[in-house]
């Protein structure tokens, strides 16, 4: 039977349980804080308290537009499904905070991690589904992405802060969605 091995002193124990206990707290703690739009509005100051104001009154954007038909929050939208994209969305907060803390943070706040499809598809999963003429460019989406590192994503068309979009297209602003409608059909030899 081998010896045993070096007994680890309860000083050492206790330490460690308290930096898993920490740990546990400050998660618990930050999940609670990023569902509350107004904490986030708090650090990000520009452009994104003019962001949360929209949200508090009739709906000027499709972000708006979620907050008052869904009670969407900042963290919905801005994280990816699941626990691991949760905590993606956390280590991208806490970053922030340190930035925030440090008094080295942008402002205005430059986006650091785009919205992909799937922060959108966790709600609209049925849109790529959708193959009838008016809106036949969803079901293609993923396929050009495929091929195309430059593909259209949905916030391509779709911009959830930009006031200039038309309300009945959710929010789609004509202009830009011709360019990226163009620029698929172009891809495609179809232009």
């Amino acid at each position: 039977m081998p010896p045993p091995g070096p007994k680890i002193p309860r000083p050492v124990w206790a330490a460690l349980a308290g930096v898993v206990l920490l740990a546990m707290v400050s998660f618990a703690t930050a999940a609670t804080l990023e569902e509350q739009n107004g904490f986030c509005a708090a650090c990000h100051t520009q452009p994104e308290s003019t962001f949360y104001q929209r949200t508090q009154t009739q709906a000027v954007d499709l972000a708006a537009k979620h907050a008052a038909a869904w009670a969407t929050r900042c963290i919905d939208c801005h994280s990816s499904a699941g626990f691991s994209g949760r905590l993606g969305a956390m280590t991208l907060g806490a970053r922030d905070l340190a930035a925030f803390v440090t008094h080295t943070d942008q402002q205005p706040a430059p986006l650091t991690v785009p919205i992909g499809d799937a922060n959108c598809l966790k709600c609209h999963a049925d849109v790529s589904a959708t193959k009838d003429f008016n809106r036949h460019f969803h079901a293609y989406l993923a396929r050009w992405q495929a091929v195309d590192p430059n593909a259209a994503t949905c916030v391509s068309c779709h911009a959830a802060h930009a006031t200039d979009g038309d309300p009945a297209l959710a929010f789609l602003q004509q202009e830009r969605a011709q360019q990226v409608c163009d620029s698929c059909h172009q891809a495609n030899g179809r232009g």
